[in-house]
């Protein structure tokens, strides 16, 4: 069982210089607490995502940190060039001494998809293509590549990434039907659901890894990912988790509003008492939130669980009170009930 987090660096209440350098605050703290990895989504004109250049700001992270693997989740391949995108990769591999994780998708946002003058109903099939060209470009010394989209002759591929043949790659998933090609491409996934569409995905991953063969204990990571608050005392972690989640809910519906359009793949509710009771996510005292994790763990069956710890109008020291709580309180408690389930 490992644990991430997952942050959307959402606009905040504080400048954004201080909200950049209170995040890799937090991400040190992440690398210190024993946190297996820290992944950062990308968007573009909405405040749901400030880090819009994920490669930027994880370059700033590499050097913050010594342990904690990162990546971003997911760089939307059909708004990068193919080659620029490799190359990105290449760097921050080096750059951070090989603990570099991939998130690839589509990019789920048709109306941030439009702002960079894609069309929405092509980017699917772009992105299946993209992501044979990058796996191509990684593990070549020459690129030569035609498709429909893209199309490459004798490119000499100078940089290559320090792990070998490529990074760990990562994708999102939130229907089961998807998770065939994950499992063929030893894909890594992260599924935001209810707990249980969580488990149908495990499940099929974990069927497609035993038809093709493979070993039980190369299995790759299944993850999902919930909003955690924890303090001291339920009333506290409740107040700030309402307050902070009402913010980062506006941000993550705004552009859904304003284009009059609903979200398909992530419905979450307005209200944290709401996303709690649906299983979204969980605050109270580290024994509250302890106990409400690890039924959703042993309900899913997941070996993977990311927080979102920083997120709304969340001060620093509550993110901070809340992480050092889940690491120290939570994490070692949620570990040995995996093992002892498996």
């Amino acid at each position: 069982m490992k644990f991430g987090v997952f942050d959307h660096v959402d606009r905040g209440t504080v400048p954004l210089a201080e909200h950049f350098e209170n995040r890799l605050k937090l991400i040190e703290t992440y690398d210190r607490c024993g946190f297996y990895a820290y992944h950062v989504a990308e968007h573009h004109m909405t405040p749901l995502g400030m880090a819009a250049s994920p490669s930027v700001f994880l370059a700033a992270a590499s050097q913050r940190t010594r342990r904690l693997r990162f990546g971003a989740l997911v760089y939307p391949l059909p708004m990068y060039h193919p080659l620029r995108i490799a190359e990105e990769i290449c760097m921050l591999d080096h750059l951070s001494g090989g603990r570099l994780e991939v998130g690839v998708g589509r990019g789920v946002s048709p109306y941030e998809i439009a702002y960079y003058g894609l069309d929405p109903a092509q980017t699917q099939a772009m992105y299946f293509e993209a992501f044979a060209l990058l796996i191509k470009a990684l593990t070549s010394r020459e690129l030569t590549f035609e498709g429909k989209f893209y199309a490459f002759r004798d490119v000499p591929m100078e940089m290559e990434p320090l792990q070998r043949p490529h990074p760990p790659m990562w994708y999102g998933v939130s229907d089961p039907a998807a998770v065939p090609w994950a499992a063929q491409n030893r894909i890594n996934i992260v599924c935001n659901a209810p707990l249980p569409v969580v488990r149908g995905v495990v499940d099929s991953y974990r069927a497609e890894w035993r038809k093709a063969g493979r070993s039980a204990g190369e299995l790759p990571l299944i993850g999902m990912n919930r909003h955690v608050v924890i303090a001291d005392t339920a009333e506290e972690a409740l107040a700030s988790a309402r307050r902070a989640y009402k913010r980062w809910h506006d941000s993550f519906i705004l552009l859904w509003n304003r284009h009059g359009g609903t979200p398909f793949r992530a419905a979450y509710p307005d209200n944290f008492d709401d996303a709690a009771r649906m299983g979204f996510g969980v605050a109270g005292t580290p024994a509250q939130v302890r106990d409400v994790l690890a039924a959703q763990v042993a309900e899913t069956g997941i070996n993977y669980f990311l927080c979102r710890a920083a997120f709304g109008d969340l001060s620093f020291a509550e993110s901070l009170r809340s992480v050092e709580l889940f690491a120290h309180e939570v994490m070692p408690a949620l570990a040995a009930a995996r093992q002892a389930a498996e």
